[in-house]
């Protein structure tokens, strides 16, 4: 049994939801790893002032008497990118901040490590192959993608000369309530009966993870002894069109999405046009993955359906 679990983005859209959830269910310890004195936290979790995740930070003093660190902190994949040269940025954080804070933690004695990866791993789209599987050859197609693969491969690396047991979890696009980005501004939109021009979207299919089975699947790997040294990917297990999305959004939201029926290429060349052509085909596109793997060596399963999902999901637009 876990006792002392160290959460790093415990103030984070992932993070959070882990500390949250050990908080009220235990029985472990849950300490929230967070850059400031004042964050407030849950009843029942201890606070650790943690370093800005890099090359050089000191992870000592917050490690002590911890056996399993969940991960979730990231230099995170951003539309306007502010960085001269991004695979830099993101290389400092994601990879040698990683490999930073697990060595300090194998030489802590920490037993495991479960970091919260990213599908960029495998690649950007499935369109015209098999969903996406573990054993895939990793494709990376942008920095952040790449920052994640060179941080899994420098983990494996450490876990082979340590010993420290590592756990990998790529997931698709998380959602739950608090969700930003675009996903988020799609749920304002639909709340706010704004018209989409997605509803001929209807033939792509993407795969997509609601935060509560996210976390589930985290907690479930903290201490099962089949999961040390895997990698698994992590979905709802039901994929959608866009369309379908937004129609089972709206449902959530118990009012229609107004989907208007543009043809697809004429919003891919519209796309073009503005120079949009990755959100052209985050929406257009699809992106599914196969997550039968947790299931086959664990035995989990996800506890929510992407209708209650999505219902959790819009909760705070409906207060």
């Amino acid at each position: 049994m876990v006792e002392r679990v160290l959460v790093t983005g415990a103030t984070g859209f992932v993070g959070g939801a882990v500390v949250e959830r050990l908080a009220s269910e235990g029985p472990c310890v849950p300490v929230a790893g967070c850059r400031r004195r004042s964050v407030l936290v849950p009843e029942g979790v201890e606070l650790a002032v943690t370093p800005s995740l890099g090359p050089d930070a000191d992870w000592i003093g917050a490690l002590q008497g911890v056996e399993v660190v969940v991960h979730a902190a990231a230099r995170v994949h951003v539309m306007d990118e502010p960085e001269a040269d991004p695979l830099e940025a993101f290389r400092r954080v994601n990879v040698e901040g990683t490999l930073r804070l697990a060595r300090q933690a194998a030489d802590a004695g920490v037993r495991r490590f479960v970091f919260v990866s990213s599908v960029k791993v495998n690649g950007e789209d499935t369109s015209s192959r098999q969903p996406f599987r573990e054993t895939d050859a990793s494709a990376p197609e942008d920095p952040y993608g790449v920052s994640k693969r060179e941080a899994e491969d420098g983990l494996r690396a450490l876990s082979a000369e340590t010993g420290l047991e590592v756990v990998i979890i790529r997931p698709p696009l998380v959602y739950g309530p608090g969700v930003g980005a675009n996903f988020g501004s799609l749920l304002r939109w639909v709340n706010k009966g704004v018209p989409l021009p997605l509803g001929a979207v209807t033939q792509n299919r993407r795969s997509l993870v609601a935060l509560d089975n996210l976390v589930d699947l985290i907690v479930t790997c903290l201490d099962h002894p089949a999961a040390a040294g895997e990698t698994f990917l992590v979905a709802d297990g039901e994929d959608v069109s866009t369309a379908g999305l937004l129609r089972k959004v709206g449902d959530a939201l118990e009012r229609p999405a107004r989907l208007v029926p543009v043809p697809v290429w004429m919003l891919r060349a519209g796309a073009a046009a503005l120079g949009k052509r990755e959100m052209a085909r985050r929406l257009l596109g699809s992106l599914q993955v196969d997550a039968s793997k947790a299931r086959e060596v664990l035995g989990w399963t996800p506890p929510v359906s992407l209708d209650e999902g999505l219902r959790r999901a819009v909760g705070p637009l409906r207060r």
